[in-house]
């Protein structure tokens, strides 16, 4: 019912807020995330201990064939000298075959904890509270934003989201406590070695922080031009009726192809930095990997460091160590693509919510339908008036036409009786109570609606008129459908009211669609209806059909109805017209019929194409 309207959505946040927002998100999460990094800790520490249990079995080997003495160990275990070496050996062995069987089950409990916390919890929860604040968000919002942008933010940026959580924060985490034992287990054993091995690791540092900077523009880039992509294919759908029907299917084929190559195209440059920015970080933790052969074999030929427990131990201290440092070209490009995920999720949950209840609002479960307009206008964001200075008193159970050019403010005018706006100036009362003081769903329960474009769900006929009221017993339906004259229609078709209809109810006619509409506004038994044109897609015969039966439907319902035809307009009590957002004429059909205005010149152009119609079918039948 609305125009076209300004963006609605939140100014975009700063890299610092959306961090803060990400990491109070996680912190609902938080005894969830603690399980997970408490797993991953005893990883950690499995693992160096394998690793430790393998130094030590290598000392013990040249201690029993060179008679090299077996020096303290970090594990600080004595083995046993009265064993047998073969028994000694396989002790160890079994252990490291112990620690690696708990490690696997450890890594699949640790695998379903993150699929658990990021999937079925953040996911899910995040996507409900964005759905939820889209059901609240006024039509403006989605005036303002395409389908494609909307789509998007619901998918593909609530994984960012979640990326941030599994691929950022806590591997940030377990990273920097993995790095902390690594470098405090290392400085164990030997502190001038692992600071000579560790030498390169402030230019990682420097390398991520320039690759962050390069990348993350063309991320966002690449989140644009998805979008535009999401959005042509959407379209395309929606309208491949036109598309073949202009014999276009080849210019959609190659506009799709152009838009589609141009995300590929971006995506070469985002993979061909990572491209470079991986291999550096490996190359740099490969020069720590001969430093330590270097000075650590030195080491290891003077005495100053063993074989097993100091430099094979070390080597595995250090490989993990780099491969930690490997993820974070991992972590850093995970940063960039969940910051601007993020930020355009939050701007859906951030965005104002126009129209919405008072603090106190009042609870009418059942309205008589009397409305007034006291002086009211409406504008988009200090924008023209849309509607201006509108003054219209409606008593219970009156029905008004309205009458006006395509923009004259005809439907917003009756978008503000629900709320879908509220005015910028003056008062819109229902039963002589400020709409804005109503609760929401108390008004809006008590309205019946039937749009000009009859929007159908996939789902039965009987659900589709049940929508609003899907507790109706199968008697409410069919006597509303009887109203709507549409209950013959349905009991024509194979599984009568249980017939499953397509997406938005492409496989009925128009005017079929209209009259399940009007049916499903009626079976509220609304105090007010609202009906915006809903006979533009019926035939004249068919329109016929549906008014005799809507007769007995607004009888004692105020009804409001934006209508061109003469037919519909009659049968209003009284008539308002408009013209750029006024009511510049009002009365009944015949009082309008006597001034000389815009709705004679509207009627006398209908009565002179019905007389051409009329004389042409007398032609055709005198033939």
């Amino acid at each position: 019912m609305s125009t076209a309207a300004p963006p609605t959505l939140a100014p975009a946040l700063s890299n610092g807020a959306v961090i803060r927002r990400l990491f109070a998100l996680a912190w609902r999460y938080r005894l969830h995330c603690l399980k997970v990094l408490g797993i991953q800790l005893l990883l950690l520490t499995m693992g160096i201990t394998g690793l430790s249990f393998t130094g030590l079995g290598i000392d013990y080997i040249r201690h029993r064939i060179d008679g090299v003495p077996l020096g303290p160990n970090p594990l600080h275990l004595a083995l046993p000298e009265t064993w047998p070496w073969l028994h000694v050996l396989a002790l160890l062995a079994g252990l490291i075959l112990l620690l690696a069987a708990a490690r696997a089950w450890f890594n699949y409990t640790y695998a379903v904890q993150v699929n658990l916390l990021v999937q079925q919890r953040l996911v899910v929860d995040l996507r409900g509270e964005v759905y939820d604040k889209l059901q609240r968000l006024s039509f403006r919002f989605f005036d303002a934003n395409t389908t494609g942008s909307i789509i998007t933010r619901v998918t593909s940026d609530v994984q960012a989201v979640r990326m941030f959580v599994d691929q950022v924060l806590i591997q940030s985490v377990i990273m920097g406590i993995s790095l902390t034992i690594y470098v405090v287990y290392m400085a164990s054993l030997s502190p001038g070695l692992t600071l000579a091995c560790l030498a390169t690791t402030p230019l990682l540092g420097m390398l991520a922080a320039g690759f962050s900077r390069k990348v993350q523009p063309e991320i966002a880039h690449n989140r644009t031009l998805v979008e535009r992509m999401v959005q042509l294919f959407a379209e395309n759908i929606q309208g491949i009726a036109v598309t073949k029907g202009f014999g276009r299917e080849a210019e959609a084929r190659a506009k799709f192809d152009a838009a589609n190559d141009a995300v590929l195209r971006q995506q070469h440059g985002i993979f061909w930095r990572m491209s470079l920015f991986s291999p550096a970080v490996g190359f740099l933790t490969r020069i720590n990997m001969m430093v330590l052969l270097g000075y650590g074999g030195w080491l290891v030929i003077h005495g100053q460091l063993p074989l097993g427990t100091g430099l094979v131990v070390f080597a595995g201290l250090l490989e993990q160590f780099s491969g930690q440092v490997n993820n974070v070209a991992t972590i850093v490009n995970s940063v960039q693509q969940s910051l601007i995920g993020a930020r355009r999720v939050f701007e859906i949950l951030d965005a104002p919510v126009e129209v919405k209840n008072t603090p106190a609002p009042v609870r009418r479960p059942r309205l008589t339908g009397a409305v007034r307009f006291e002086n009211v206008s409406f504008t988009y964001d200090g924008a023209e008036a849309v509607v201006r200075d509108i003054a219209l008193d409606v008593t219970p159970g009156q029905c008004v036409a309205i009458l006006g050019a395509t923009g004259a403010g005809k439907s917003v005018l009756m978008s503000l009786i629900p709320r879908f706006f509220d005015p910028t100036a003056g008062r819109v009362l229902i039963d002589d109570l400020d709409a804005r003081s109503l609760h929401l769903d108390d008004l809006r329960r008590n309205i019946g609606l039937v749009f000009q474009e009859s929007f159908l769900f996939s789902n039965t006929i009987a659900a589709n008129i049940a929508f609003g009221h899907p507790g109706a017993t199968r008697d409410q339906i069919e006597k509303a459908a009887r109203i709507a004259a549409a209950h013959e229609f349905i009991t024509a078709l194979p599984q009568g009211y249980d017939t499953l209809l397509g997406e938005s109810g492409n496989t009925l006619s128009g005017g079929q669609r209209s009259r399940l509409a009007i049916a499903r506004a009626v079976l509220l038994e609304p105090a007010i209806l609202l009906l915006d044109d809903p006979t533009a897609a019926i035939d004249s015969e068919t329109e016929h059909e549906i008014f005799e039966a809507l007769d007995r439907a607004i009888a004692g319902r105020t009804t409001f109805i934006v209508a061109h035809r003469l037919s519909t307009l009659r049968r209003a009590d009284f008539i308002i017209v408009m013209e750029d957002g006024r009511i510049v004429q009002r009365g009944t059909h015949e009082q309008l019929m006597r001034e000389s205005g815009p709705y004679l010149r509207v009627a006398n152009l209908q009565l002179v194409d019905s007389r051409e119609l009329a004389q042409l079918k007398l032609k055709e039948g005198g033939a």
